[in-house]
């Protein structure tokens, strides 16, 4: 059987019993439908509090936490997910209106511009 994942209301994610297995949580999708690097910084967006409603539990949990603009690996961390699952979910959510991509890497970005981008992520990770 496989471990369920379930947010608590602390932001964390608490482990339950399932037989739900983490591809189940995307549908059997693997590829996120916008492109996200592990490192780039979601936020959520001012209205999706008064959308909240439409959103299951998990994916209020994720936009809960974007509140503080974590990265992708934080957020799949933070709630015990697998990167591959937390990518199309926070996809889901960017094409759904509910989260912004704030900041990645791009090819042309500097070097100080990449080490203080993964000193954060690190950062966050630590804390967690």
């Amino acid at each position: 059987m496989g471990r369920g994942y379930r947010a608590s209301e602390h932001g964390g994610a608490t482990e339950s019993p399932s037989i739900v297995r983490p591809y189940m949580l995307t549908s059997g999708r693997t590829r996120p439908a916008v492109e996200l690097a592990l490192e780039a910084l979601i936020r959520a967006l001012p209205d999706s509090n008064e959308r909240a409603w439409q959103l299951g539990e998990l994916d209020a949990a994720i936009v809960e936490l974007c509140r503080q603009s974590p990265s992708v690996a934080e957020i799949a961390a933070r709630l015990g997910l697998p990167l591959g699952v937390a990518r199309v979910l926070v996809a889901d959510l960017v094409e759904a209106g509910h989260l912004q991509i704030l900041a990645t890497l791009r090819e042309d970005s500097s070097e100080s511009e990449r080490r203080e981008l993964i000193e954060r992520v690190l950062s966050g990770l630590r804390d967690i």
